[in-house]
């Protein structure tokens, strides 16, 4: 952590996987990726499974003792196969925010030889459910819908990777909505957000985070955004990725 300008400087990295995800490495448990966050020198991570918010709990746990601010969420996968962030700051809103999950999400069957394995492991590495059910299909909630949820919860809403060939709002929309309402646009380690706005002039306006979309303990913080907040907590995030506070050297691209 440094100092700029009165505000202090926290690295976050907010697009985390972990072994639940189906793509997630077996090694992205709790334990290891607190572990990772911390040698790479970050203060804060999100953790973002896809479409389940059911590993941060876990997660948070080791983060306090390491102090490690754990931000609790999902990468969500809309109806229109736009991924977008999701992270909430109580207990109460995260349950409502699976609940919500669990509503739109098809049941279909995972199959793990093909897609990897779901598995919920506590904080002491000991594998305590394997969820059956495939968590990369896509809600059956719009983009709009699961922005307006995540806002009644308070929580934070980013779409995610937006520059990336597939997922992205511009892959899948072809535009980013006037209307859409979030806290922040991501962009994918390899894209500088000077070359990216010089591409796009008409979304200058937007505030602008970098993460890793980690899926191995090696890819944590191969790319980060350096924040500018008063206080390391929740709302204060809210507001500094609303207002664009980020050090510049978050808005040149990777980390």
């Amino acid at each position: 952590m440094d100092r700029v300008s009165g505000l202090s400087v926290f690295r976050a990295d907010l697009h985390i996987h972990t072994v639940l995800s189906p793509c997630g490495d077996i090694e992205m448990t709790p334990r290891h990726i607190v572990a990772k966050a911390k040698a790479c020198g970050l203060d804060i991570i999100g953790i973002s499974d896809h479409n389940t918010t059911r590993q941060c709990a876990e997660v948070k746990k080791v983060g306090e003792r390491e102090n490690l601010l754990v931000l609790c969420g999902a990468e969500v996968t809309t109806r229109e196969e736009v991924h977008c962030l999701a992270f909430f700051e109580t207990p109460a809103a995260l349950a409502a925010f699976q609940c919500f999950l669990d509503a739109r999400l098809p049941a279909v069957e995972n199959r793990a030889e093909l897609f990897g394995y779901q598995l919920l492991i506590d904080e002491y590495e000991r594998v305590l459910e394997t969820v059956p059910y495939l968590l990369i299909t896509a809600l059956t909630a719009g983009l709009d819908e699961v922005a307006q949820e995540v806002h009644r919860l308070d929580g934070i809403f980013i779409p995610a990777h937006i520059d990336k060939a597939r997922n992205g709002l511009l892959s899948q929309l072809g535009f980013v909505p006037p209307a859409l309402q979030a806290e922040a646009l991501e962009l994918s380690p390899c894209t500088a957000t000077a070359d990216f706005i010089q591409q796009y002039p008409s979304l200058a306006a937007w505030s602008f985070i970098h993460s890793s979309d980690a899926h191995v303990p090696d890819e944590i913080g191969r790319a980060c955004t350096e924040l500018l907040l008063r206080e390391r907590n929740f709302k204060e995030i809210k507001n500094a990725l609303h207002d664009g506070r980020m050090a510049r050297k978050s808005m040149d691209g990777n980390v």
